[in-house]
């Protein structure tokens, strides 16, 4: 199933996407919620009522019903509002070139234990514009990845089960602005403004039962669900990247167990994966000068799209907003004495 939130009337709807048409929930049964939040918090009790009517529609019973076509729709992330936002570092092949690229030895910290790192719950937007201060566009970055949606509250949850606290999964944009990343992780602490201006996820959240078909086995000596699904990102039409959802090395699962440790996640919450190998331009960009010291560095301008797309997700489109503003915090940085 694939859950679509829209803007209706000044207020987010969810909807249905079926066959290319949306159909909001409420229409299609009274105790279905019209919110994503709502949805998750009653997931159990829900889920079944929405695939029921997805079929009704599909086989072609609920012929009175009208749908709002997809592409005439104004699309929010589909978790507009999420309860927290944690992202993972789970695809090996990424942090080795970056690490190469710095001339440093692959950590061996990464193969014990899944790692995460919070960032802004409350800058999480959908498909359009980005808006990104003058500071953000030096060194402006993508990064492609995946992202789940928690549907149940949970403490503690063991890899083995973790699989069944997923409510779907979405494409992710982790934006990057570098030279702040770069500075303030100096310090050993972060990354902050480097990342907490725009995480975007979208264009809708489907269901595992959609994905079914695109299972494979997670890598060997790990435990949780994985999905051969490619990931692509597209700027200003140009292909700058590839990769799959199967090149996790921790499944979401596992970075659950470590996520809930201790800790009660709750509906709502989203987990990325982390970037997938090839998903950056810090990344290309490293190993274009690491083969060419002549290469040119590329990051993202304003005005380019930004196109992401992984099979059976959907494509996530944005493009890069200059804010009307001169106000730079790199400017207000003190001088040593």
């Amino acid at each position: 199933m694939k859950l679509v939130t829209y803007l209706k009337d000044d207020h987010d709807q969810l909807a249905l996407l079926v066959n290319g048409q949306l159909y909001d929930t409420d229409v299609l049964h009274p105790d279905l919620p019209i919110s994503m939040a709502m949805f998750l918090n009653y997931w159990d009790d829900v889920l079944p009522l929405a695939m029921a009517a997805e079929q009704r529609i599909k086989s072609g019973i609920a012929v009175s019903l009208f749908g709002l076509p997809y592409n005439e729709a104004d699309l929010l992330a589909p978790v507009p509002h999420p309860t927290s936002c944690r992202d993972g570092y789970a695809f090996r092949q990424h942090v080795a070139a970056a690490r190469r690229n710095r001339k440093v030895d692959m950590i061996p910290e990464f193969d014990q234990y899944p790692i995460f790192y919070f960032t802004n719950h409350n800058s999480i937007q959908g498909p359009g514009d980005i808006l990104c201060m003058p500071d953000h566009f030096q060194k402006l970055d993508f990064e492609l990845e995946a992202a789940i949606v928690i549907n149940k509250s949970g403490r503690n949850i063991k890899a083995a089960d973790a699989d069944g606290y997923i409510g779907g999964l979405m494409i992710m944009n982790d934006m990057s602005a570098r030279r702040l990343q770069m500075e303030e992780m100096l310090l050993n602490l972060g990354p902050a403004k480097g990342k907490d201006f725009a995480t975007v996820i979208g264009p809708m959240l489907v269901t595992l039962d959609e994905l079914s078909s695109y299972e494979i086995p997670c890598k060997t000596g790990h435990t949780g669900k994985s999905w051969n699904l490619t990931m692509k990102c597209m700027v200003n039409g140009i292909q700058v990247s590839q990769g799959n959802v199967g090149d996790m090395d921790w499944t979401f699962a596992e970075i659950i167990e470590r996520c809930s440790y201790g800790v009660n996640l709750f509906p709502g919450d989203v987990i990325g994966s982390g970037t997938v190998g090839t998903g950056c331009f810090l990344e290309l960009n490293g190993t274009g000068k690491l083969n060419d010291p002549n290469y040119t560095e590329q990051w993202l301008q304003a005005g380019d799209v930004v196109e992401m797309e992984i099979d059976g997700l959907g494509k996530l489109s944005n493009t890069i907003v200059k804010e009307e503003s001169d106000f730079s915090i790199l400017a207000l940085k003190k001088q040593s004495l």
